[in-house]
């Protein structure tokens, strides 16, 4: 139990006041607790937790605060003199908005881990920021504490990035690792998540890729300078994979993962975002990336590619990325100055059906000749070129998998629909995009 007290300092203190003490805000002021005097040391500047606004005062902690620390009044935190910058780890978009706006207005920075919140309106609160003249930071909202934003702000600004894809929910990542190396079927893994907590007990979020569709807007409007919402992003979850997808997948050399894809096409400048469950090669990164653990995978034209990894949720690792953005803030309103994340062009967002990959796609047939045939018709019709395809018998029956060229999202799926209605199929399996090498 880590107890948080006021301590004299002869450094300029910077006053923060914290909204929420869950898992995060706690894991914060710990870690200011037991590193203010390192960073003092280091920066010259004293960080001094002064108010936490909870919404329930009874509610027990794994942190013991000074007395007088704790309120309920959020805006009073906000707009108290006494308070020089803020923290908002209470997630969701309102009050969230209200109290980050009035705080920036006041000339106060804030520290923000809320992907939800910046995935829809952070345009809007980084121009309010830069109007300020005060940072608003937000390296915990996506992938956890692996810095990935701040390189994509500050080391990559001047790279021309053509496209970010990663694994950016834990939860489903350790799910797929179970199903993976276990055989584990969906529903057992995903019930195995939830009792070790990394999953919720209503996980749609998470298996359904909002959380993921969120972090991939933020990614893709600051890898491209580009106005993309949570909105924009098309997603898929992960609660049709199945056995049998994994299986197929491992024999042809592949793994599942779910991926946050955000594209650049050079010519037009469009952007398509996308999260969806893909087959990556055995030998790619991102492909040995395990249970919770995150990854991203950066691709430049002049630094070619980087893999950022980590744990990309937990108490721990967001308080730490939250604290790293305190620390840039504290010093910079120390100095009197802002770092500022520029403006946003308006981005031509391209729909799914418009883009382009290669596409796994399984299907039970009868088992009787002129079958194949009847099936590969289909696909020529549509106009989609197959690359590889095999057969095994499941009883009188038979599964066949196809893994098309590259090939137009609009096409394959007109495949798709052509093929249900084929009285020899009968049943059409997952279809999963495949990543290039």
């Amino acid at each position: 139990m880590t107890t948080v007290t006021t301590v004299e300092s002869q450094g300029k203190v910077v006053r923060i006041g914290v909204l929420g003490c869950g898992n995060v805000g706690a894991a914060l002021i710990g870690l200011i607790e037991q590193q203010s005097a390192g960073i003092e040391a280091r920066t010259g500047v004293r960080l001094e937790v002064v108010r936490v606004a909870v919404r329930n005062l009874s509610r027990e902690r794994d942190i013991t605060l000074a007395d007088g620390l704790l309120t309920r009044d959020a805006h009073a935190v906000v707009s108290s003199p006494d308070v020089d910058l803020v923290v908002e780890v209470i997630g969701g978009i309102e009050p969230a908005r209200e109290l980050i706006t009035t705080a920036l207005s006041l000339g106060k920075p804030v520290v923000t881990a809320n992907k939800e919140l910046l995935a829809n309106v952070g345009v809007e609160l980084f121009a309010t920021a830069d109007s300020a003249g005060v940072d608003l930071l937000f390296e915990a909202a996506v992938a956890g504490g692996i810095p990935v934003i701040r390189a994509l702000r500050e080391s990559l600004r001047g790279e021309p990035v053509s496209r970010v894809m990663g694994i950016i929910n834990g939860t489903t990542n350790y799910i797929l690792t179970k199903m993976t190396e276990e055989g584990a079927d969906y529903g057992v893994a995903l019930a195995e998540a939830q009792h070790l907590g990394f999953a919720e007990r209503d996980p749609t979020a998470d298996v359904e890729g909002f959380d993921a569709g969120a972090k991939a807007a933020i990614i893709a409007s600051i890898a491209f300078g580009a106005k993309v919402v949570a909105g924009d992003v098309y997603h898929e979850g992960i609660s049709r994979v199945t056995a049998a997808d994994i299986a197929v997948a491992k024999r042809l050399g592949y793994v599942i993962k779910l991926l946050g894809i955000a594209e650049r096409d050079a010519e037009s400048g469009d952007v398509a975002v996308r999260v969806h469950p893909a087959m990556v090669p055995v030998h790619h990164p991102l492909a040995s990336v395990r249970e919770s653990y995150n990854a991203v995978f950066v691709e430049g034209g002049a630094v070619g590619s980087l893999m950022f990894y980590g744990r990309g949720a937990g108490g721990g690792p967001t308080a730490s990325a939250v604290l790293g953005d305190v620390i840039d803030a504290a010093v910079n309103l120390a100095k009197g100055t802002h770092g500022t994340i520029g403006t946003f062009a308006k981005a031509s967002i391209r729909p799914i059906d418009e883009t382009s990959a290669e596409y796994l796609l399984s299907l039970e047939v009868a088992d009787r000749p002129g079958v194949l045939h009847a099936v590969t018709g289909v696909f020529a019709r549509n106009g989609v070129s197959i690359r590889a395809a095999e057969q095994e018998g499941i009883g009188a029956d038979a599964r066949l998998v196809f893994i098309t060229h590259d090939a137009r999202e609009s096409a394959v799926q007109a495949t798709v629909r052509e093929l249900r209605e084929l009285d020899v199929v009968s049943r059409v399996g997952g279809l999963l995009r495949v990543i290039g090498s």
